[in-house]
């Protein structure tokens, strides 16, 4: 029997599952590979403060892995499939030890890393996070640790059990794609979340429709309430921009300030100072 046949999950009944189980199968393989070669990475993609237009509030460290002929492969391809496996487990050690490891190299740099709910549970992860608070503790209050909103509902438990335990670090807690998910409003008094990531799908086409501009406000509204820092995901143009500004919104980020970039300016300009 052909072995990629007989790796595919069961459940793929029909054609289209097929179709769906070989793709993720091959996701699979394809990040196996890349985590066994050493072939991931970071790309950093700046979230723009509004009280100071132009300057850059923090970055957000995005995932990266390389396919066998080199190809860039960014977590969106990916992530759905991996998440919920040891797979996932693997890539979100690598991506908080790039993070961290970035830290450490720029004393100025504050930056966000993304992971799952399920890894506050696994022992590599939390050693790597450990093992780096310990060595060098100023990098706690630059650290901004991104939880989506789906995955933390999953477990809010298990999530409000370990930002607790984590308060007196210093590290931030941001929930990603707010609005996209199922959060209940009742864990909000429970949660320690710092900042809140407005998902794109309401943020795309701001400016001219009402129905996500009641529902950004509602949002902010929460936001301030809390006490908690608001992000726009996804600003593509200067209209969707100031709109958001308008509401009140602290920062923005999305392609209309600059795409996730493998060599930032301030990592570029370390390197021209460490080779000078």
């Amino acid at each position: 029997m052909n072995r990629k046949f007989a790796d595919v999950p069961a459940g793929a009944d029909n054609p289209l599952n097929y179709a769906v189980a070989l793709r993720d199968q091959d996701t699979l393989d394809t990040v196996r590979e890349a985590i066994e070669h050493r072939q991931t990475l970071l790309a950093y993609q700046p979230v723009m403060r509004t009280d100071k237009p132009g300057q850059v509030g923090f970055y957000e460290g995005l995932i990266r892995v390389l396919d066998p002929t080199g190809r860039v492969i960014p977590a969106t391809d990916f992530m759905h499939a991996i998440e919920p496996t040891e797979i996932g487990r693997q890539i979100d050690v690598l991506s908080l030890r790039h993070g961290l490891h970035a830290l450490k190299a720029n004393p100025t740099l504050r930056l966000s890393i993304n992971m799952s709910a399920r890894s506050i549970g696994f022992r590599p992860w939390v050693n790597t996070l450990n093992r780096f608070l310990n060595e060098d503790a100023g990098i706690s209050h630059r650290l901004i640790l991104e939880i989506t909103e789906s995955s933390a509902m999953t477990v809010p438990e298990l999530v409000v059990d370990f930002m607790d335990r984590m308060q007196h670090t210093g590290v931030c807690f941001a929930l990603d794609d707010f609005g996209a998910g199922y959060t209940a409003i009742r864990y909000f008094k429970d949660f320690f979340f710092d900042v809140l990531k407005i998902d794109g799908s309401f943020i795309r086409g701001l400016a001219a429709d009402r129905d996500n501009q009641a529902l950004t406000r509602a949002m902010v509204d929460i936001a301030q309430h809390f006490s908690m820092l608001t992000v726009a995901e996804c600003i593509e143009t200067a209209e969707d921009a100031e709109c958001a500004i308008r509401m009140g919104v602290d920062c923005l980020q999305g392609y209309h300030f600059g795409a996730p970039a493998l060599r930032p300016a301030w990592m570029r300009d370390a390197q021209m100072r460490r080779s000078g």
